[in-house]
């Protein structure tokens, strides 16, 4: 009986090694980097576990408790850093520094919460060579802050459709936000640090993210990418559009700007065509000419002597 717990342990081990890695950040190897874990959640943090998940184990990075305070694990003491120095609860984000290859890998941020309970935010590194965020963009939308926005993808209507993911492209990181299984009809939000909005369901032929109340931050690339079978193949389609949030206090002004500038420049015109007609007017040579164009002769009389003939000039 022993034996047979113990071989079911081993295959429920080698079953969840087995199991695909499903990840909620891509983050680039780069000599400085950070491994970013914020709780939007408003539950009380109890305790915090930063892990490096390896084929074997998880290895402990660090460990953080509101009562007893932080403990960073060698090898990591002088490695890893928590930005936020003030330790706010809903902002776990790890810094790395002196980074190498063998810090590749997968992350976990593990927090315990109370009273909803743990929630986890799994964090992949991958080395700069395999970071691929070089993709044109297919739309231009542009959106005031504070407003809903809503990014619409369209699917293919020949092709049955199995997956849609979303995801925000930054250079450094790039963050799933929704990712939905037609196939088996379940939907995973991720660990997103704002509110985003989906739909999953079979058969819809276009999928859509909303974010409500819209900021400066929600500006970047936004990928929509899709599985879909193709008769014996499968087929991979991304649509990249561009957000930009706006400020329209912003835009006002700049429309002020630009309305009163064509203002003065109109006055402008108008006084250097004025001040050029003024001076026409008023060139003595028209009044020294007659009317064909001969030069006319002036002749000054001199009142002192009577007999002294008229001089011409």
């Amino acid at each position: 009986m022993d034996y047979l717990t113990f071989f079911l342990a081993i295959l429920h081990v080698y079953g969840a090694l087995c199991e695909e890695m499903f990840w909620d950040t891509t983050v680039k190897l780069a000599e400085n980097m950070s491994l970013e874990c914020i709780y939007s959640s408003l539950d009380t943090l109890t305790q915090m576990e930063w892990l490096k998940i390896n084929t074997t184990n998880r290895e402990l990075i660090a460990i953080f408790s509101p009562t007893y305070g932080l403990s960073v694990k060698p090898p990591y003491t002088d490695r890893v850093y928590f930005l936020n120095s003030t330790m706010v609860p809903n902002d776990m984000t790890l810094s790395f520094h002196n980074v190498s290859e063998a810090d590749v890998g997968f992350y976990s941020c593990f927090l315990h919460t109370f009273p909803h309970g743990h929630w986890e935010k799994v964090i992949q590194v991958v080395a700069s060579d395999r970071f691929e965020i070089a993709v044109p963009s297919n739309s231009h939308i542009i959106s005031e802050a504070g407003e809903n926005v809503t990014l619409t993808c369209q699917l293919p209507g020949k092709w049955p459709v199995h997956q849609v993911t979303w995801e925000k492209i930054q250079p450094h990181q790039i963050d799933l936000l929704t990712s939905c299984n037609l196939s088996q009809g379940k939907s995973y939000t991720s660990k997103y640090q704002r509110q985003i909005l989906s739909d999953c369901s079979q058969g819809m032929r276009s999928t859509f993210i909303i974010m409500p109340q819209v900021m400066a931050s929600d500006s970047g690339l936004y990928r929509c990418s899709f599985k879909a079978s193709t008769g014996d193949n499968e087929t991979f389609e991304t649509f990249v559009m561009t957000l930009t949030i706006t400020d329209g206090k912003t835009d006002n002004r700049y429309s002020l700007f630009v309305a009163g500038g064509a203002v003065l420049s109109l006055l402008f015109v108008i006084l250097i065509t004025t001040g050029i007609i003024i001076s026409y007017n008023r060139n003595p040579d028209s009044t020294n000419q007659s009317s064909d164009g001969a030069r006319e002769d002036i002749y000054v009389n001199y009142p002192t002597f009577s007999h002294r003939p008229k001089t011409r000039i």
